[in-house]
């Protein structure tokens, strides 16, 4: 009621100032025309009123009678909860009842087939992750969606799916012992899936154009590694699947893929000369230079040496070879003393040795700087381990023993380098030692000679004799 006085109340402002409006626009109208629009008004407002009270009271009784039906639901949805709790109690029993009879007609059947769900669960795993999935796809699936059924429900496993989990089994183990070709998607290391044929080597390798492949059995996809294993494996890889029945040696990974995953890890030739960083270039530079040098002064010294030996055969002295060059002193000074002529041969030679010894020092020096050099890598390479050490901790060990790994390689350049250089420096010497002892050999005869035709009692002696 008191909405409804509320409502009466602002009913006779709203038309109150209505007419107020009215009176302002219409200037014309005088008191007494207003105060009877006024009372017209209120008559009119009053009856609307009326009309509306009875309105309200009218869908009051509707109201009330829609009350009383969602009683009389709400009570009959209780009473058929009731009816159904006392069905399902009921249900309850008779199910664990059923189930009791159930476990005892099975017997020994219930062990078996519990037997067979884990055996089922294991196989799955096994197959997952055998690469003969990648030929035959889909037996996962079947053992993992029979051993959750048989997990879940009380359903049991029929004949065929008992002979299908056999058959399964035996096809692995025979596809184990089998080297064969089929064809299939293939994900390239550049990102690209590709069909190919690939070729499969029982449980052990998967390989396509003469590189190692790898199965992954949560996608099901077979992808090229992204790092192929170097050397022998990639050519083996390469002859078998050109092979036409012949036999062909073929690396196998018995662990799965463990073993070559780890080998190709394994940093090649290159990436170890990396590692050395400047350090090792620098070593690898000396030891280029070292060789160029010492293969220059192999063929300069082989070519001295056959001249040398060709004019050891010869009587006539020719100036384009050491010996020639130092026996031409014997004809410069026919008639210089012993003496004047061993000095002069004595000469020639010294002025000879330095030809043949060009650059020897320079690969003996070598040999000697390469290994300092690669120490002086080492050290500032275990100074940078050190330092990662203090930053990051000693936590993660492939930290250090990369580090130290990198350390070492420039020791390892440089042994590389100095050990040749050493061998090319005591060869080079050598052969120019050689060279050099035959021109004193050769000088020491002709001092001889000269000695003998310059000294009259050596002379009478051999007159006499």
């Amino acid at each position: 009621m008191k909405l409804f006085t509320k409502n009466i109340a602002l009913a006779c402002v709203l038309g109150l100032m209505t007419n107020v409006a009215l009176a302002q626009d219409d200037t014309a109208l005088d008191l007494d025309s207003l105060l009877k629009q006024l009372e017209q008004g209120q008559f009119a407002q009053n009856k609307q009123n009326a009309q509306r009270e009875k309105e309200f009271a009218q869908k009051r009784s509707e109201q009330d009678a829609m009350l009383l039906q969602a009683k009389q639901t709400r009570n009959a949805a209780l009473s058929t909860s009731e009816k159904l709790e006392t069905q399902f109690e009921e249900n309850e029993f008779k199910l664990a009842d059923l189930n009791e009879a159930m476990n005892k007609r099975l017997g020994s059947l219930k062990e078996l087939f519990g037997v067979l769900q884990q055996v089922s669960g294991d196989t799955k795993s096994k197959f997952q992750n055998s690469i003969i999935s990648a030929q035959i796809p889909g037996r996962a699936e079947f053992l993992d969606n029979l051993a959750q059924s048989m997990g879940s429900t009380s359903k049991l496993a029929s004949i065929a799916e008992i002979e299908r989990v056999w058959f399964e089994m035996q096809r692995e183990m025979t596809e184990s012992g089998k080297v064969t070709k089929f064809t299939t998607d293939v994900i390239e290391a550049g990102g690209n899936k590709v069909s190919k044929e690939v070729l499969r080597v029982g449980p052990f390798a998967l390989t396509a154009d003469g590189k190692y492949l790898d199965y992954n059995g949560t996608t099901g996809s077979v992808a090229e590694l992204v790092r192929q294993p170097a050397g022998r494996y990639g050519d083996s890889a390469m002859a078998l699947q050109a092979s036409s029945g012949e036999l062909v040696e073929f690396g196998l990974d018995p662990t799965g893929g463990s073993i070559l995953k780890l080998l190709v890890q394994a940093p090649s030739l290159k990436e170890r000369v990396e590692q050395g960083g400047t350090v090792g270039y620098i070593i690898l530079a000396v030891g280029a230079v070292g060789l160029l040098i010492a293969l220059w002064r192999f063929i300069v010294l082989g070519i001295e040496g056959a001249k040398v030996n060709r004019q050891l055969k010869s009587t006539t002295f020719k100036s384009n070879n050491a010996l020639g060059r130092v026996m031409k002193a014997r004809d410069d000074y026919p008639e210089a003393d012993t003496e004047a002529l061993e000095l002069h041969l004595t000469e020639a030679i010294l002025g000879e040795v330095p030809k043949l010894g060009r650059f020897l020092q320079i690969i003996k020096v070598m040999s000697v700087v390469a290994p300092l050099m690669g120490l002086l890598g080492t050290v500032s390479g275990m100074i940078n381990t050190f330092q990662a050490i203090t930053l990051f901790g000693t936590g993660d060990p492939k930290l250090m023993a990369g580090g130290i790994s990198t350390a070492l390689v420039t020791t390892v350049l440089g042994l590389v380098v100095a050990i040749p250089m050493t061998l090319l420096y005591a060869m080079l010497n050598t052969r120019s030692k050689n060279i050099v002892y035959i021109l004193q050999e050769q000088a020491a005869g002709v001092i001889a000679e000269r000695a003998e035709a310059q000294s009259p009692n050596l002379q009478s002696s051999k007159t006499k004799a």
